[in-house]
């Protein structure tokens, strides 16, 4: 067995086995908490609450727009140019093909991919900039915060560096990033990519009870 297999094959089932299993203890670990029992009469509907707070949110108010732009316009760049990358990129399609669910759709053309990964990028370094330089962020963030955008960074990175695909080397290296990326998921903060909906549908059905605008 070749590195670039081993990385393809028991390391990826391994490291999507942990990614799986450890997201759905902190999904259910969540839901374990509950509510507290509602003591008044609801003046709206909380289910109609925690939906809206889930798009509502995408987009900054008015009032709060000039202090966080920056952080707005970096946070879509990153976010919808990985988005992109992970489902619409030529190699990460055939990958889905082979080892996840045996079929495929049409990827990106190298333009579109171009594009893409240059949002992404763009929109990391922001973000890490933003983190070391906002005193009031730089205060609150710990290691997790720094491994997680060097982490992501350097998936990223090999990644691109793999799209010569005859270089098994380069594989190797952007699948065992991949894989190590996937075991570190879940115990980290990378794991708000799904617990904000969680959070954000809990905050908003109680607002939504009260018919408040989340």
């Amino acid at each position: 067995m070749t590195f670039l297999e081993f990385t393809e094959g028991p390391m990826w089932y391994a490291a999507a086995t942990i990614f799986s299993l450890g997201a759905a203890w902190r999904v259910i670990g969540l839901l374990r908490f509950g509510r507290k029992a509602d003591l008044s009469v609801p003046r709206a509907s909380a289910a109609v609450g925690a939906v809206k707070s889930q798009f509502i949110h995408f987009v900054p108010r008015g009032s709060f727009y000039k202090s966080t732009y920056f952080h707005i316009l970096a946070g879509y760049l990153f976010h919808l140019g990985l988005f992109v990358l992970v489902l619409f990129a030529a190699p990460h399609i055939i990958f889905i093909n082979q080892h996840i669910l045996g079929f495929g759709w049409d990827p990106l053309p190298r333009w579109a991919f171009i594009i893409a990964a240059e949002a992404a990028f763009a929109g990391l370094i922001l973000l890490w900039f933003r983190r070391i330089t906002d005193p009031v962020v730089r205060l609150i963030s710990d290691r997790d915060d720094h491994i997680s955008s060097w982490l992501t960074f350097i998936v990223m990175l090999t990644g691109c560096l793999a799209l010569a695909e005859d270089n098994d080397s380069l594989r190797a290296l952007h699948m065992l990033m991949v894989n190590v990326w996937l075991i570190y998921f879940p115990f980290s903060r990378l794991m708000h990519a799904v617990t904000f909906i969680f959070s954000r549908g809990y905050t908003g059905a109680i607002f939504g009870r009260r018919g408040i605008t989340p």
